[in-house]
């Protein structure tokens, strides 16, 4: 009786040698927590091992790590992609169908459809598909339960991050200009006194009557240096001191200089759609 590796090699007959074998890994933060066996290093093992033992040649790596399989505009998966489309691959191969994404319209697109236009042998190690084999009834349901998984997990850092605002504490990773993290406790923003000694001036000099357009000259003229260029003490380019009337306005608006903390200034409508959303000034409810 024929095995599923010496059936591999069969189809594999007549294959040029030159068509690229694409080896897909991906490791998004939350895979991370679930320790090694999701690792870039482990699935690299396990993809090379299995193409040594089914004889597939000319094989090379596509990597995204730490990106998230909701989306599907990642460096290493669209290279795979354009060298699909360009007939350099006839082979791809990925540890499960989790690592391909997590989005199972998308995923079902990209293995039904467009891997069958381009005549690619599709193999998802660990779930058992091969395209050549014929088709796996149980895939689709794999990867609604792919996708169920990132809902869930987004779910519930939502969750956390909603508890966090809602006790006060800040939810921006950078602490705005003027502030620093703490030493002792990051969580904590303490007064970063040379970068507030600017603030203090903006604020002085609007209250004297001139507006954002003139602080911003004055600031220019002055020579001190814009919150971006501050951040990373950058002194060496003349335009790290123009500054805008825009960035002296958001300075001049920002509540936190009223020692006012303000969460949820922003939002995303789904977990898969990375596109920011500005919420009302008297939003409050979540």
């Amino acid at each position: 009786m024929v095995n599923q590796a010496q059936q591999t090699q069969i189809f594999m007959l007549g294959k040029p040698a030159t068509e690229i074998t694409a080896l897909y890994c991906r490791l998004s933060r939350d895979d991370e927590l679930q320790g090694d066996s999701n690792s870039i290093v482990n699935q690299k093992k396990i993809l090379t091992k299995y193409c040594e033992e089914n004889d597939f040649k000319n094989t090379k790596f596509y990597i995204d790590d730490g990106i998230s399989g909701t989306t599907f505009n990642r460096p290493g998966f669209q290279e795979m992609i354009s060298d699909i489309e360009n007939g350099l691959v006839s082979v791809v191969v990925v540890k499960d169908m989790s690592r391909l994404g997590r989005d199972y319209l998308k995923v079902g697109y990209y293995t039904e459809v467009m891997f069958n236009e381009y005549d690619i042998h599709f193999i998802a190690i660990n779930d058992g598909v091969n395209s050549k084999l014929g088709d796996n009834d149980f895939t689709p349901f794999r990867n609604i339960m792919n996708e169920w998984y990132a809902k869930d997990t987004s779910k519930k850092i939502r969750s956390v991050f909603r508890a966090k605002g809602l006790a006060g504490e800040h939810l921006a990773t950078n602490p705005p200009y003027g502030y620093k993290k703490s030493e002792d406790n990051p969580k904590h923003w303490v007064v970063d006194e040379e970068a507030a000694d600017v603030v203090r001036k903006i604020f002085d000099l609007c209250f004297k009557g001139m507006g954002p357009s003139r602080i911003a000259k004055y600031l220019q003229d002055n020579s001190y240096l814009i919150p971006t260029a501050y951040k990373i003490q950058d002194y060496s380019v003349d335009k790290n001191y123009l500054w805008s009337a825009t960035t002296v306005a958001k300075i001049l608006e920002n509540q936190v200089y009223l020692r006012h903390t303000v969460n949820f200034k922003t939002y995303r409508k789904s977990y898969k759609n990375k596109k920011t959303c500005q919420r009302p000034r008297k939003y409050n409810g979540f």
